[in-house]
């Protein structure tokens, strides 16, 4: 069994796609659909034992990837491993910007050192990573970036800094597609709403009940998937997005439109299943993030 994607197998064939925070998540399903589709995957990340597990799931299911171990927010290990890779590649024609990662705090309780861990993983890294691509391969052969940002319309309450970077990012997508697109490069974002990936079990044990209540703020009724943002992903890197460029394409249920006083009426179970809103689940490897698998109770006082 292999990945159920729903685009044509050889749509990448020798295309060279890189996938930050490749290791787990939306990163790695993002790496296996693209793989299956014919890319040479190459996952970077901090920690080489998880991307060496996907890299060895990719190429057990058939595919090619390879891995460099890269943290995005130091320049010169950006520049080195971006070189490392266009002199093993020769090429970078596809860049998904998905490293990330924040914690729930209060805007109050947050330090300088807090909000620029945050600011530079989830900005200037990416930022870091896109200028390098763009500079030594995507300048000469043209290429298409994807950021992955956030749903932070209409604020971010809790994780400020990261809604302050997601914004932030969105702005660069917008600013490198006009700068760029000269040379060929297409720049534009997703943006992720409430996704059913490994990520939600970073948070402490007891956000469990609260992560299994968000759905109910979902006009569409449920979390999304990990293939459900992947697909959005490989779109706008594909020949059918040749004319779309500096555009944020939101994965999120219409969660941001929903208004206070208009009533809430989520999609029940029985019209999720419809076949316009039904839950696609094509990463054959997709794994249940532990908060969604049991109840888990609170830990007693």
């Amino acid at each position: 069994m292999g990945y159920g994607s729903v685009f044509s197998p050889t749509l990448f064939a020798g295309k060279v796609v890189l996938i930050t925070g490749g290791g787990s998540g939306i990163g790695r399903c993002v790496a296996h659909e693209l793989a299956a589709l014919g890319a040479h995957a190459v996952l970077l990340g901090r920690k080489a034992d998880k991307l060496q597990a996907v890299v060895a799931e990719i190429v057990q299911d058939g595919g090619s990837a390879s891995f460099h171990v890269c943290d995005i927010r130091d320049e010169e290990a950006v520049k080195q491993t971006i070189a490392a890779v266009v002199a093993a590649q020769r090429r970078i024609d596809g860049l998904v910007n998905n490293a990330g990662g924040q914690f729930m705090t209060p805007l109050e309780a947050i330090s300088a050192k807090g909000w620029d861990a945050v600011i530079n993983t989830n900005l200037t890294g990416g930022f870091l990573v896109a200028r390098e691509c763009f500079l030594q391969s995507m300048n000469k052969h043209g290429g298409a970036i994807v950021n992955i940002v956030a749903d932070m319309w209409g604020s971010m309450p809790g994780m400020g800094h990261s809604g302050a970077a997601r914004a932030g990012m969105v702005s660069f997508t917008e600013t490198a597609a006009i700068e760029w697109a000269g040379r060929g490069v297409r720049v534009n974002a997703v943006a992720p709403g409430y996704i059913a990936s490994s990520g939600m079990d970073k948070y402490p044990l007891e956000m469990g009940p609260m992560l299994r209540e968000m759905a109910k703020t979902v006009p569409l009724g449920r979390f999304g998937t990990e293939s459900e943002t992947s697909a959005a992903i490989v779109f706008l890197l594909s020949p059918a997005a040749s004319f779309i460029s500096g555009s944020t394409l939101r994965v999120d249920g219409a969660r941001p439109q929903v208004r206070m006083g208009w009533p809430m009426r989520a999609a029940s179970k029985e019209v999720q299943q419809r076949a316009a809103i039904k839950p696609f689940e094509g990463f054959h490897r997709a794994q249940t993030p532990k908060v969604f698998q049991v109840e888990t109770p609170l830990p007693k006082e």
